[in-house]
């Protein structure tokens, strides 16, 4: 074999095609919703058709263009009809245990991918406790920082590994904790203990979109787009946690088949008092 054929096979090699990458083949490009694209395109770059197979949206399948996985997960009203485990499992229970009969809230939350985030971290405001104190003026002292819970939700659906069709992410709203859990192994053989030092996406196509393309506008979060180009969101999880709670989160590796996050609430001072 020639050196050039050799530098050929190379080069074919480290271009692998991710899933998120792959075609939807029973999927067409009128299933993508026209308001869900319009963040992704800018008219003045020309056809709207190369700039989505550009943006890694849609490929090439047998002559004709079909909406890859990516594509379908960020512009289609309901990936889930493609991808039916691409959503978030939601419950709230009122003790400290994943008992159905401690049920106070649950919801599947579906839908395009950005929607899926906003709609989870809703869920967490709307079920955490929020105590206040009135001596001095009303001092509201939330669980959970809404920073951290917010990054947390963005790394779970960001880097998820959406080819394991059996498995959803789950959130999980106990008394004492809050738990997420995120299908797959940690990507490229990376280590939990690598995780702060080093930004290895599973996703590249959703996380290189997610940090140009989807603002953020509540200030509060402290992101321009939902994901940072500098992979600072496990460190904004940990710091923010334990300035809050004064337990530093936990991340497991559950049998490299998901990954499992658990936030601790923080505890209002004069309960310590």
């Amino acid at each position: 074999m020639t050196k050039l054929r050799i530098d050929d096979l190379l080069r074919s090699q480290a271009r692998l095609i991710r899933f998120e990458e792959q075609p939807v083949a029973d999927a067409t490009l009128s299933d993508l919703d026209p308001l869900l694209m319009r963040p992704l395109v800018r008219p003045e770059q020309g056809p709207i058709e190369r700039q989505l197979q550009c943006l890694h949206l849609t490929t090439e399948l047998d002559g004709e263009l079909r909406p890859t996985v990516a594509g379908v997960l960020l512009c289609a009203y309901q990936p889930q009809q493609w991808l039916r485990n691409a959503e978030i499992v939601a419950v709230a229970y009122r003790g400290a245990r994943n008992d159905p009969n401690e049920q106070i809230d649950a919801r599947e939350i579906g839908g395009p991918l950005d929607r899926q985030i906003w709609d989870a971290l809703h869920f967490v405001r709307r079920n955490m406790r929020v105590p206040a104190r009135k001596a001095l003026g009303r001092v509201e002292m939330p669980q959970y920082s809404e920073r951290a819970v917010f990054e947390a939700i963005v790394n779970a659906v960001a880097h998820r590994d959406y080819a394991l069709h059996g498995s959803r992410i789950r959130l999980f709203l106990f008394e004492d904790r809050l738990e997420l859990y995120s299908p797959g192994a940690l990507p490229n053989s990376m280590s939990i203990e690598a995780m702060t030092e080093m930004s290895m996406p599973r996703n590249d196509v959703l996380c290189s979109l997610f940090s140009r393309y989807y603002p953020v506008r509540e200030l509060g979060l402290g992101r321009e787009f939902l994901m940072d180009r500098r992979g600072s969101g496990v460190e904004i999880i940990l710091s923010e946690s334990e300035k809050l709670s004064g337990r530093r989160p936990l991340y497991e590796n559950l049998g490299d088949l998901e990954l499992r996050l658990t936030l601790y609430p923080a505890t209002p001072p004069w309960e310590n008092s």
